[in-house]
């Protein structure tokens, strides 16, 4: 995460709280002091028994939100600094004008500051992979596939 020129007044540690497929993950803590880096691996995992046609998957990753939080450890809970919000199915899978780098998989977006943010919003850069794979469902004597 970068943010030229800006100095944080708390100097408690931060960490990147994520919320993605209704599960929550959070990143180390860093130092509180620009550039940010987070080298981490969050790894998510979702099943979705009922999707058989890959477009309702992607329908209903449409309606979930994932949702990336900066966060400060300032008493007594912690202060959300900047927020990264997107559906999931745009945060999984970017149109590729949005992507850079080494397959495209290298992200640069703009966080939306939160009022007791001062300065300029920060940016996060990120890259997602998501694989998706056929299970073999046993309902009773029956095999759906």
């Amino acid at each position: 995460i970068t943010c030229p020129g800006v100095q944080l007044k708390d100097k408690q540690e931060l960490y990147l709280s994520v919320f993605v497929l209704g599960q929550y993950h959070k990143t180390e803590c860093v130092p509180a002091v620009f550039p940010l880096f987070f080298q981490e691996r969050l790894q998510f995992e979702k099943e979705f028994a009922n999707i058989v046609d890959p477009g309702d998957l992607v329908k209903l990753l449409e309606f979930d939100t994932a949702v990336l939080e900066l966060i400060q450890l300032v008493p007594p809970v912690g202060k959300v600094l900047a927020t990264y919000e997107e559906n999931t199915r745009d945060f999984l899978f970017p149109d590729p004008k949005l992507t850079h780098g080494l397959r495209g998989l290298q992200r640069e977006v703009l966080m939306k500051r939160s009022p007791s943010f001062t300065g300029i919003a920060p940016k996060l850069r990120f890259s997602t992979t998501c694989v998706i794979s056929d299970s073999l469902l046993i309902l009773g004597r029956s095999h759906i596939q």
